[in-house]
């Protein structure tokens, strides 16, 4: 293998890897780490609901609602950084309940998930709630961008590292063309 096919075959190699770098940002969205109350539980009082999420996130909507689609929540949910806190509307009554959530993920995009769980209260406690329209996600954040984003997913980047690898690549293949040999003089 001659100095020129190794030059070409390093700089494809590295391009490779600084496309992958620059992509791997973009394919996953922030996600869902722990919650509070956590999947399944069975708690017997709620005070306010934590969800803490992979990155900063944006926009939260949370809603809280039981079987029959009332909702509890109190105010609007408080996003600071990856934890995201919403308050609960008094005591819960003992039954099934979901959290449904909503946010926008730290690479601009929307991530939505539940959380079931059962609220078992304490004989005596009678909470009423507070009864609303059944529970939906149709909350709509501001058609602004994210402008704290962390991470490298910069398409600029990625097009520039991209247009790179094209011209070293064509000029590595250009430099492995066959020179063509000085002529000789005429032989005496």
């Amino acid at each position: 293998m001659k100095f020129s096919a190794i030059k070409a075959t390093l700089v494809l190699l590295l391009g490779g890897v600084l496309v992958a770098a620059l992509a791997a940002p973009a394919l996953a969205h922030d996600s869902l780490k722990s919650s509070s109350p956590a999947r399944n539980a069975v708690v017997s009082t709620l005070d306010q609901i934590e969800l803490e999420f992979s990155a900063h996130v944006t926009y939260p909507v949370v809603i809280l609602h039981d079987a029959a689609g009332r909702r509890f929540e109190s105010g609007t949910p408080r996003a600071d950084g990856p934890k995201v806190v919403q308050g609960v509307a008094g005591p819960l009554p003992s039954g099934n309940y979901v959290v449904a959530w909503r946010v926008v993920s730290s690479d601009g995009h929307p991530v939505e998930g539940e959380i079931p769980f059962t609220v078992k209260a304490a004989a005596g406690a009678a909470a009423a709630g507070t009864p609303s329209t059944p529970a939906s996600l149709t909350a709509t954040a501001p058609s602004t961008s994210v402008a704290d984003d962390k991470g490298s997913n910069n398409p600029l980047l990625l097009w520039g590292g991209l247009a790179l690898l094209v011209v070293a690549g064509g000029a590595a293949l250009l430099g492995r063309r066959k020179k063509p040999e000085h002529e000789a003089g005429p032989a005496a």
